[in-house]
């Protein structure tokens, strides 16, 4: 088969640099290994897809941290606005909510890859499913792929957007990396991130499933200090949540290290000081002085959690407030709002809901997302050595790598087919 622009993946960064070839005028075709487009793009925000998060580029670039700069022209070029607009004139209002997320209005993730699919239908885009990328070469100008079933593609130009290594199941196995050394380009080690820790301390699980709904975490690594907030989930081995998520970023580099953990202090009352905190315990306890401190203390936490870390902070759960001497008050509050944690581990990248690492972004050209090793071959989202916090900044990372890619590649292809080249 010959073809013009040729995409591995139809995840979302695969889907929108298809829309935006086609739309260049190339002739694309699309490689997938699933029998459907998008597996993981529906999973995405528990099935309701925040699609992306409404903030200004310079806001989006500072938030990609040391990766900002090399992101900062494709968000530029396609930032959340123009995205919001891109699904608006397709039909699909968005909505935000408190935290800055952007979601469709319908909350399914699924009418979001509905909009991709269709879009790169009526563009002209051909899909190939259910097949595996056996094999990927170039030769001369020309990029030559090989598939399960025996079927040769041959491509003037190639994009990779096969995603990392989170989520396997939808089809994310890696296989970009692979053919990515195979085409001379260095692959920084794939690495969990967005993914709940694992700590050395037990007590945790003896809270599984609880959750605070604001917490601060705070922790140093390398010298560095590093803070995220937001809610959090204990889990059967250590922790979970938006605000352990984000903090995932900072310490996956860093992890396993059983030998000396990364210390992380949890502020389990993070909506005021501890001045003030402690002002409100004193009133609680005033007007409750019969019950149980664990009780007084389920004003500002889960009971369950209240009365853990009753324990953990040396204090009996079961101790009537009007009992509790002001060194154990002092002792409650300083616990409670620095409680102490040991990072042995993350869980599994497969439970990541992102890959940090991937293709290094030292040998792609920051404006047309194409390779500065191997003329021809360009890379989209997940797959590079990219990722965000949580929020919808992942997503916003394929739609501006996949637009860009796509009218790049496109363009290249008819500027050397008018040109002759």
């Amino acid at each position: 088969m010959e073809i013009k622009v040729c995409i591995i993946g139809a995840g979302p960064s695969g889907l929108m640099a298809s829309i935006y070839s086609a739309a260049a005028g190339a002739d694309t075709l699309v490689v997938e290994t699933n029998t459907v487009a998008g597996r993981k793009l529906l999973l995405t925000g528990g099935g309701r897809c925040n699609f992306t998060h409404r903030a200004e580029p310079r806001e989006l670039v500072r938030a990609f941290g040391l990766k900002g700069r090399f992101l900062s022209y494709c968000l530029h070029e396609f930032p959340p606005d123009k995205v919001r607009r891109f699904f608006q004139e397709r039909g699909l209002e968005s909505t935000v909510d408190e935290t800055g997320c952007v979601f469709p209005i319908t909350q399914r993730a699924s009418d979001v890859r509905d909009i991709l699919v269709r879009e790169a239908g009526k563009a002209g885009v051909r899909f190939l499913y259910d097949r595996r990328v056996e094999k990927v070469e170039k030769a001369a100008d020309a990029f030559t792929l090989l598939t399960n079933r025996g079927e040769t593609v041959r491509a003037d130009k190639l994009i990779i957007a096969t995603g990392g290594l989170s989520w396997p199941k939808t089809g994310s196995t890696g296989a970009g990396y692979r053919f990515a050394r195979e085409l001379g380009h260095r692959v920084i080690e794939p690495r969990a991130s967005l993914v709940p820790l694992v700590t050395s301390e037990r007590w945790p699980a003896e809270l599984a499933g609880a959750a605070i709904e604001n917490v601060k975490l705070s922790a140093s690594v390398k010298g560095r200090r590093v803070a995220t907030s937001g809610p959090m989930v204990f889990a059967g081995n250590g922790i979970g949540g938006p605000a352990v998520l984000d903090l995932s970023r900072f310490l996956t580099d860093y992890l396993p290290n059983e030998k000396e953990p990364i210390a992380v202090s949890v502020d389990m009352i993070a909506g005021m000081d501890a001045t003030i905190f402690e002002r409100h315990l004193l009133s609680e306890v005033a007007a409750n002085s019969n019950k149980a401190i664990a009780n007084v203390l389920s004003a500002f936490v889960p009971k369950r959690v209240a009365e853990v870390l009753c324990e953990q902070a040396g204090c009996d759960a079961n101790l009537l407030a009007n009992q509790v001497t002001k060194d154990i008050r002092k002792e409650l509050v300083r616990f409670l709002k620095a409680v102490p944690l040991s990072i042995v581990r993350t869980r599994p990248i497969e439970e990541a809901t992102v890959t940090r690492g991937g293709v290094s972004t030292k040998e792609i050209d920051s404006k047309t997302m194409e390779s500065k090793i191997c003329p021809g071959l360009y890379f989209a989202g997940e797959i590079l050595d990219v990722d965000g916090p949580c929020g919808g900044y992942n997503l916003q990372i394929c739609w501006s790598t996949g637009a860009l890619t796509g009218s790049q590649a496109g363009r290249a292809v008819i500027t050397n087919t008018l040109t002759g080249c």
